[in-house]
């Protein structure tokens, strides 16, 4: 039987009904990076506006001249600044000094952090656990007016990079506390070819998405191979 406040509630909202976000400037910072440059590269490709961001301008300038696809080139400052959606692609040892000197520009912004904390060894590359939990909640412990949100960790620069490659078939997970900024996150990787984001919980569960890296790097040694991850029955 249905009683009237069954009948007033409204009806589930699609998880797959995402915005479009085919006018947001996304900014790289970290572009000059194997990682962010691939990055940048597949999101102007598939028609976003990009800015590098690297400490220095010049190399950021350069970098972006290389790409060419309309990308830019700036100082990570003027990036965060100019950009309305920052993705954070910077090496583990440098990531919380960049972000502390960028907590103003990058307030307000919607931050998407991409940083996996790894080291290596004679045993290969291990994950490991920063004092925050992971690079994402170190980021949003640094950021506190910004809106951190965690992706495209199991990426492989190799195929982003590449441009005899059309498609990248893989799923991105996407971690943060806000359903309208992951939802945000979704459809930017949905605009890279053969990519598809999927909502994967709140940024406490970043450890383990980060950590993960760790046992696709010993999977591309074993099999030569440049894996990601697909998730089944969604």
């Amino acid at each position: 039987m249905t009683t009237s406040d069954d009948a007033k509630k409204a009806p589930a909202k699609d998880p797959w009904d995402l915005p479009d976000v085919s006018g947001l400037v996304v900014g790289v910072l970290g572009g000059t990076g194997d990682q962010g440059r691939g990055l940048a590269y597949r999101l102007a490709k598939a028609g976003q506006r990009v800015i590098i961001g690297s400490r220095a301008a010049e190399r950021a300038q350069a970098a972006a001249a290389e790409l060419g696809l309309g990308v830019e080139g700036a100082d990570n400052a003027e990036c965060a600044r100019r950009s309305d959606i920052v993705i954070v692609a910077v090496p583990w040892d440098g990531h919380a000094k960049t972000l502390e000197a960028l907590r103003e520009e990058l307030a307000g912004k919607l931050v998407v952090d991409c940083v996996n904390p790894l080291g290596f060894d004679k045993k290969g590359a291990y994950a490991l656990k920063p004092e925050e939990g992971s690079a994402a909640e170190q980021a949003a412990a640094l950021l506190p007016d910004s809106r951190v949100t965690a992706a495209f960790h199991h990426l492989s620069a190799v195929l982003l990079s590449d441009p005899e490659i059309a498609e990248i078939d893989t799923d991105v997970m996407v971690l943060g506390e806000t359903r309208a900024d992951t939802d945000i996150v979704q459809a930017l990787a949905a605009r890279i070819p053969g990519m598809r984001g999927v909502f994967a919980g709140r940024l406490r569960g970043a450890h383990q998405v980060e950590s993960l890296v760790a046992n696709l790097i010993s999977v591309n040694r074993r099999y030569k191979a440049h894996a990601g991850l697909r998730v089944t029955d969604v």
